[in-house]
């Protein structure tokens, strides 16, 4: 008779699924690099002047914040050809890391937003006027001053929406794309729901160690860069 629990199946599945980690990471890659983008220009919309953008980038970020990833993801998923569809485009055969990585960019967007807003209002702006004032142009003040400093306040909230980016992309799954969870779920569909919780202890493994070296790499970030204004502290 069959054991219901089988450790072995745990060693077993991690070198099967590990392969598919490289799917993972290149739509968490290209969601943070093209969400980093956008959030900075949200971000440069609330910090502006220009009264009707900072209220498109703040109800941007409360509609983001608002609407659950599923219902991002799907949203994305139909809505996105179905609107292309009215201007005479076909998307009905784009692969669906495109939905995935359009939806993550919009969610990871919001969050790097209020990131970059948060970080760069922490540095006094009284630090710009002095660079300015003894020589430095706008862009070298921004440059040496005020960009360094609000680098290491942003650290650690950037490596959060790292973490749940990672977390909530495990959803991907659901329209189809074969990333590290998609696998999972076929590996237990292949033996016929047996041995499922073997497989998602395996997946939890996988994981637990990436959340970990993230938190090590970006802690390790943080008292790298810090190092110089603590000195600066100290003098």
């Amino acid at each position: 008779m069959e054991k219901y629990f089988d450790a072995s199946y745990i060693w077993s599945s991690i070198p099967a699924l590990l392969p598919f980690l490289k799917v993972t990471f290149l739509v968490a890659g290209l969601s943070v690099l093209f969400g980093t983008l956008l959030g900075l220009l949200l971000a440069s919309m609330k910090l502006g002047r220009n009264r009707p953008a900072k209220a498109f980038a703040e109800g941007y970020t409360t509609i983001m914040r608002c609407t659950p990833s599923i219902v991002l993801l799907f949203l994305v998923y139909y809505g996105v050809p179905f609107l292309a569809g009215q201007f005479g485009l076909y998307l009905q055969d784009l692969h669906t890391a495109v939905f995935v990585v359009i939806t993550f960019t919009l969610q990871f967007a919001a969050i790097m937003s209020e990131v970059i807003r948060s970080a760069y209002l922490s540095v006094g702006r009284g630090q710009f006027e002095a660079a300015v004032s003894v020589g430095l142009t706008p862009m070298q003040a921004y440059r040496r001053i005020m960009f360094p400093q609000a680098f290491v306040v942003a650290l650690p909230n950037f490596a959060n929406g790292l973490l749940a980016l990672l977390q909530e992309g495990a959803l991907a799954y659901t329209i189809g794309l074969i990333d590290i969870v998609g696998k999972a779920n076929l590996i237990i569909a292949s033996n016929y729901n047996a041995h499922a919780l073997e497989v998602f202890i395996a997946l939890a493994l996988i994981y637990w160690g990436l959340s970990i070296f993230i938190e090590q790499f970006f802690g390790l970030l943080e008292r790298l860069f810090s190092k110089g204004k603590r000195s600066i502290k100290t003098t």
